[in-house]
């Protein structure tokens, strides 16, 4: 039995059909897939404007794509199963129309749109595959997860830019900025990840895309008290240089405030930990002002204190922090920043994120600067709280004369993905102090390798 999922020619269309003109035939030239752990999507490169419909079919699970007045280009070919989908099958329907199975893993709640072209691409048609059930087991908390519940570790999300079909700029030896914003994004993890009181969500942890407004919802989601989207700057010309830091425009946050309140989904939802559904307008416009307010001062101090640290890099592109009206920057209750790491089309730049030693450098310098914000303005209930108190209600020692016996250098093994950056901060000293006390020439370690930790 075919269950229509989707049963109407598209808009484009028809209004060309409506004006008296009429589509020319368009061929389906290629097609690619990419799997995020949330939905699959498969993109298929179009030469025009093409009409579709899509019908959904269970017994087993599957999705036919039709495509009015088109036909296969030559050499077109299908991609390997990934995600839910099993594989494709593609042929002709009837004289014009060209079909397109999809055969699936399970049941899927499909989502398709028509891309206009754009830089190197034309026309894409782009289905995505979500999962027909999105309930999610909640997770299970371990003792360790009970015992720290006093004393949780501040969570930052970050935001690896672009992903799957859309590429970000590129640079002049071919390096794509999504390959770039993904090694940063994973660097900037682990040495978050190993620094006490700390950890890291990636929005993305591969090649795939996603959304941008879906983007901040995760932080949201994950209950983050920071997020930070990665990117690499990009310009026509080539000797453009240095990273730069950006928060979001007034005019940015009351698109967003105007969003909120026009939609009774977002009221429903908590902003600031205040649910807007049950206030009238004017008192839910004023709790929705001052959170956003709150976070936006909030987004302007770390990401003033990002800019200062990655000064110590090399020169910024701009000496202040910039504001621009960027979608991933809206969220209304999680202070926000975008980090430009570098212009990618500078090849001076670009040669310099592509090394690992580099983005290992790119990732202390955000580091150091967020946690010097969490450090000044500890969020409630956290580590960094618990460390502020425990600083202001330590006792007074009166001096003596006595000479402290020296302290013994603790000692450490290096584990399998460790690095000795992420190593020094976790332990609270510098790199160069590290080094001098291990006699090492460079930042290399090998995993088994015992160091010595020099004291703080």
């Amino acid at each position: 039995m075919w269950a229509i999922a989707r049963h109407r020619w598209l808009g484009i269309g028809l209004a060309a059909l409506v004006a008296g003109g009429s589509l020319q035939a368009a061929d389906v030239q290629s097609s690619r897939v990419w799997a995020g752990p949330e939905s699959t999507r498969v993109v298929f490169d179009v030469s025009a404007r093409v009409d579709y419909k899509l019908l959904r079919l269970s017994a087993p699970e599957r999705l036919v794509l039709d495509l009015r007045d088109s036909r296969l280009a030559e050499g077109f070919t299908t991609p390997a199963s990934v995600g839910v989908l099993k594989g494709l099958r593609a042929g002709r329907q009837g004289k014009n129309d060209t079909r397109i199975v999809f055969d699936l893993a399970d049941g899927v709640r499909p989502k398709t749109f028509l891309l206009p072209p754009a830089d190197k691409f034309g026309y894409r048609l782009v289905v995505d595959l979500y999962p027909a059930s999105t309930a999610k087991p909640a997770p299970v908390k371990s003792v360790a997860d009970v015992a720290s519940s006093q004393a949780r570790k501040v969570i930052v999300a970050i935001d690896a830019g672009h992903g799957g079909d859309d590429p970000g700029a590129t640079g002049a030896s071919g390096t794509h900025e999504k390959t770039i914003t993904l090694a940063v994004a994973r660097q900037l993890k682990q040495v978050i990840d190993a620094t006490p009181g700390m950890s890291a969500e990636l929005t993305r942890d591969g090649d795939y895309f996603i959304p941008l407004q879906e983007r901040y919802l995760k932080a949201r989601e994950a209950k983050a008290d920071l997020f930070i989207s990665i990117h690499a700057d990009a310009f026509t010309n080539s000797d453009a240089r240095g990273s730069s830091v950006w928060v979001l425009s007034p005019r940015g946050a009351s698109s967003e405030a105007a969003r909120w309140l026009a939609d009774r989904e977002n009221r429903a939802d908590l902003v600031g930990g205040i649910s807007l559904d049950d206030k009238d307008d004017t008192l839910a416009k004023v709790l929705l002002d001052l959170s956003q307010g709150a976070t936006m001062g909030a987004s302007n101090e770390v990401a003033g204190k990002v800019l200062q640290s990655l000064r110590k890099l090399g020169p910024t592109h701009r000496n202040y922090v910039e504001r621009a009206n960027f979608v991933v920057l809206r969220s209304p209750d999680v202070p926000s920043i975008l980090v430009e790491t570098a212009f990618i089309t500078n090849p001076t730049e670009e040669a310099r994120l592509t090394d690992p030693r580099h983005r290992d450098k790119l990732a202390d310098a955000i580091l150091d600067g967020v946690r010097a914000w969490f450090r000044a303005a500890p969020p409630p209930g956290t580590w960094f709280a618990q460390q502020a108190a425990r600083g202001k209600d330590k006792p007074a020692v009166a001096a003596t004369t006595a000479t402290p016996a020296p302290r013994k250098p603790a000692r450490y093994v290096v584990r399998r993905g460790e690095t000795l950056s992420a190593i020094a901060h976790a332990h609270g000293v510098t790199l160069a102090q590290l080094r001098a006390a291990n006699d090492l020439a460079s930042d290399r370690v090998r995993v088994g390798a015992v160091l010595e930790i020099p004291s703080g």
